[in-house]
């Protein structure tokens, strides 16, 4: 028998622009991948430089499979950019490896929110699911303490989402003084880059937004507003 969740509803918003973010990091990705930087430096080597000219020399720079699979690891000083970013000349490269550099340096520098998110990180990851199997199992068997414990297991990821969008901002902002003050990029270049990187910020404002809506959608489900 077809069953319709009717709390769905709540989500169309965040699916809405988390589609539309999808997208747009795609289109802006493509679009700025086929003008090459004329440096001719690559995002391996941009990355390399940044990290020197900020007297950062226990991060490795590694290769990584997949597109937009860029990321910084801070647990074993890693920054790990992708076949399309590592390789590659182009202003989208060049603004990805800066970007994820950026997250090296807040890394160095010990930036509060990056630490605040590091040490939500373990909650988060299962908290996105733990909280619904308790959430179903507490409503099933009648028993309070669980639909709660998994309400503010959610609520980590909130907050985990929340304190994601300022360490995305900054190290965006980071790189792009980085390639604009280290000459990688020209001043008409930079532009370019900048795009690429708004668009990549808006899949966390697109994530931000899942994860409230979800967490009200939580709430419903648990009967919290039906209360009296």
């Amino acid at each position: 028998m077809f069953f319709f969740d009717p709390t769905i509803i709540i989500l169309i918003p965040a699916i809405i622009l988390s589609l539309w973010a999808q997208v747009n990091i795609s289109s802006t990705v493509g679009r700025f991948e086929r003008v090459q930087a004329r440096s001719g430096l690559t995002g391996a080597q941009v990355a390399q430089r940044i990290l020197q000219n900020n007297g950062i020399y226990d991060v490795r720079v590694e290769a990584v499979r997949g597109h937009l699979t860029d990321h910084y690891d801070p647990r074993k000083k890693v920054v790990r950019l992708s076949e399309s970013v590592y390789g590659r000349t182009s202003l989208a490269a060049l603004g990805v490896a800066a970007h994820e550099v950026g997250h090296a340096i807040q890394h160095d520098n010990d930036y509060v929110p990056l630490r605040i998110r590091s040490a939500l990180a373990p909650i988060a990851q299962f908290g996105s699911y733990g909280s619904w199997i308790l959430l179903i199992i507490g409503i099933l068997f009648s028993y309070g303490p669980l639909v709660e414990i998994g309400i503010w297991l959610f609520v980590a990821v909130v907050l985990f989402q929340l304190v994601t969008l300022p360490v995305e901002f900054n190290a965006s902002s980071r790189a792009l003084v980085q390639l604009e003050t280290g000459g990688f990029l020209a001043s008409d270049e930079i532009d370019g880059s900048r795009k690429v990187l708004r668009a990549a910020a808006m899949t966390y404002v697109a994530a931000v937004v899942m994860a409230i809506l979800q967490l009200v959608r939580l709430l419903a489900i648990a009967g919290i507003f039906n209360r009296e």
